[in-house]
């Protein structure tokens, strides 16, 4: 890691809103996966950055390109100079590599102060999210009891199960990921979701686990893997990005024990909240009246997470700073068309 890279990514982790995806790990990740990244700052006081950005790039043809800053960027949104010294570092360096708009998903709460921010800064509401805008946010703080306090009643159950029917979990390393990744074929298949290619797990892993900010952790029942769960950690901040379970001894509620381990790694790495990373986009209201009915989109696995006794969070979302706005219409029609954002 170069010096700027290593004082960026202290940054991030120093930062009361720093992020995962922020992360010059992460900008290594999306760039072996079709990205280029990018860390664009501004200078404070020593050799600290006053605010910056992990920017990524995406080639579109005739020399365009998007500009995508996931969860960031990190400024002190009540610094108006500095918010609007780093908005000119970005338009300079979005320019450079021919970007048509620059779309951010700052990690902001959904309020209006912080929508009516960004838009003075000369951004509009994107057509298009790449992140799960709600999620559900479990509190971390305390011992096991407390942990367990929080759990509804039927997840608190079957976790019991899973340990008493004689499943186990454990922190597993690269020899394991075979396994793994059949599971996540399997439950894509199973659930009609996307999943990544595999070595893209694979990688992930590599870059984030040297560093304690990864686990793996298995479910298994004599042997046999039944669940997995990939988790990351920063700061005091921990994520549940990846998930997956077989078919076979459903009943021994494996999903259950993976979950509950992968929460107990993050609480030892110093995590205090742990987002369980995408819900449907629904108030909390019409989440309860609906999931056990609805089993599209992310509504089939609502009734998992619900469980975990998180609360219910909003981001601001997805805004879009547009520099050519004949190519930034024909991309939105595209995207349109097919129903997705950056990817």
């Amino acid at each position: 890691m170069s010096l700027a890279a290593a004082q960026w990514d202290a940054f991030v982790a120093a930062h009361p809103r720093g992020h995962l995806l922020q992360t010059p790990a992460w900008g290594e990740l999306k760039s072996r996966f079709g990205w280029s990244a990018q860390i664009v700052t501004v200078a404070g006081p020593g050799a600290a950055p006053r605010a910056g950005a992990l920017v990524l790039f995406r080639r579109l043809p005739l020399g365009a390109s998007l500009a995508y800053v996931p969860r960031g960027p990190l400024v002190d949104w009540d610094d108006a100079a500095g918010a609007e010294s780093l908005l000119a570092a970005l338009d300079q360096a979005c320019r450079a590599r021919g970007a048509i708009c620059l779309k951010w998903e700052p990690d902001l709460p959904d309020t209006p102060a912080f929508r009516d921010r960004i838009a003075g800064l000369g951004f509009r509401p994107s057509p298009h999210t790449v992140q799960p805008q709600r999620s559900l946010l479990v509190d971390l703080a305390g011992g096991e009891a407390v942990a367990l306090a929080r759990l509804k009643q039927k997840t608190r159950y079957n976790l019991g199960l899973a340990r008493k029917r004689g499943v186990t979990a454990r922190a597993a390393g690269p020899a394991d990921f075979g396994g793994f990744l059949a599971l996540m074929a399997e439950t894509g298949q199973r659930d009609r979701f996307g999943v990544h290619a595999p070595d893209y797990y694979r990688q992930a892993h590599a870059l984030f686990h040297a560093a304690g900010r990864c686990a793996l952790i298995l479910a298994e029942l004599n042997g046999q893997l039944l669940a997995g769960v990939m988790v990351f950690a920063l700061g005091r901040q921990a994520w549940y990005f990846y998930g997956a379970s077989s078919t076979r001894e459903r009943g021994r509620m494996a999903p259950y024990l993976a979950q509950w381990e992968a929460m107990q790694w993050a609480r030892a790495q110093g995590a205090l909240t742990y987002d369980l990373w995408g819900v449907p986009d629904a108030e909390e209201a019409d989440l309860e009246a609906n999931f056990e009915q609805r089993r599209d989109g992310l509504w089939g696995v609502y009734r998992f997470k619900r469980g975990w006794g998180g609360r219910l969070i909003r981001s601001v979302g997805a805004w879009d700073r547009v520099y050519n706005p004949v190519f930034y219409l024909l991309y939105v029609s595209y995207a349109r068309r097919r129903g997705a954002a950056l990817g």
